[in-house]
């Protein structure tokens, strides 16, 4: 079968045949109809997150059919297989169903990155309605996703961050009710702001020196939940500024399948309603390497490989 495989650590993936998946205990081919591009994808093939199999298929994630003809998304695909390719292996038990009406490129945005958004909403700051939320990364699509749901989670006033001007303009599109320009000055006055009495929640896809910022704005109580690590792996807080405040670390494959479950059928349900919107960019599978470059190279969309 065509892949996108990984020939050596930290190398861009190349294009060609792989032997396709072999079934074994209980596990089941899916034949890909779209693949997601993500950073982890990055990430895995560089070592970052330990020694990645050689050769082996990149991608976490995707959206098919399984040989009973259900639709599903599906996630950690079994190696040496990934989701850049004709056909992946997964556990039948680790799909999720794909409703009708919903087109695969918008089905595959809501699984990593619209969980990653979801669910530090709901599942650990337990936003309540009228609260306020500051989106850190407000330019990616994490971010993007996340001043979506904040909204439709009944956030009162949602203010979305970043370094670029003009991608902010999107998350004003998508809801946001002002927008911060990081990286000018004194990014934590700038934050603070437009903190009104302080943020309730943060929703942090980049840590380092943008969090400590966002710190400072936050009110009594606040919930802090970072995610990624696009701004830097350490940033240093004083434990006077956490007083009062809770900060969480997310990855959504430690949270609980069954809440992983219920967040993505509610997330699949707003986007079939056309209540989230994401700008995305699709690239064939001959152009896999392209898509890793723009990647890389740090988009304002979601990025997905059609085999």
């Amino acid at each position: 079968m065509r892949a996108a495989i990984l020939n050596a650590v930290g190398a861009t993936p190349e294009v060609g045949d792989f032997e396709a998946p072999a079934p074994r205990d209980g596990q089941v081919t899916i034949d890909v109809g779209v693949a997601g591009v993500n950073p982890v994808d990055l990430a895995m093939a560089s070592g970052a997150m330990g020694s990645p199999q050689i050769p082996s298929v990149v991608g976490r994630e995707g959206v098919g059919t399984l040989p009973d003809g259900r639709r599903v998304y599906f996630s950690s695909p079994i190696a040496p297989q990934g989701s850049w390719a004709e056909q992946s292996l997964v556990d039948p038990d680790r799909v999720l169903p794909v409703p009708d009406g919903l087109e695969d490129d918008l089905a595959v945005c809501v699984g990593i990155a619209g969980l990653a958004a979801w669910l530090p909403l709901a599942h650990h700051a337990r936003l309540e309605k009228g609260e306020s939320v500051l989106v850190l990364g407000g330019t990616g699509v994490v971010g993007q996703i996340a001043v979506q749901a904040a909204k439709l989670l009944g956030a009162g006033r949602v203010v979305a961050a970043g370094r670029d001007p003009s991608a902010l303009q999107r998350a004003t599109q998508l809801g946001a009710d002002a927008t911060v320009v990081l990286g000018g000055g004194d990014d934590s006055q700038a934050l603070s702001s437009e903190a009104g009495e302080g943020f309730d929640v943060v929703i942090d896809p980049i840590y380092g020196p943008p969090f400590v910022a966002a710190l400072g704005a936050t009110a009594s109580g606040a919930r802090l939940v970072s995610i990624g690590v696009g701004a830097g792996a350490t940033a240093e807080i004083s434990l006077g500024s956490l007083m009062g405040r809770s900060h969480i670390g997310h990855a959504n494959h430690l949270v609980a399948p069954h809440v992983q479950a219920d967040a993505y059928a509610t997330l699949t349900e707003h986007a079939r309603a056309g209540r989230i919107d994401v700008e995305i960019r699709r690239f064939t599978l001959d152009e896999a390497p392209s898509a890793w470059q723009a990647q890389a190279d740090g988009p304002h969309q979601k990025l997905v490989i059609a085999p």
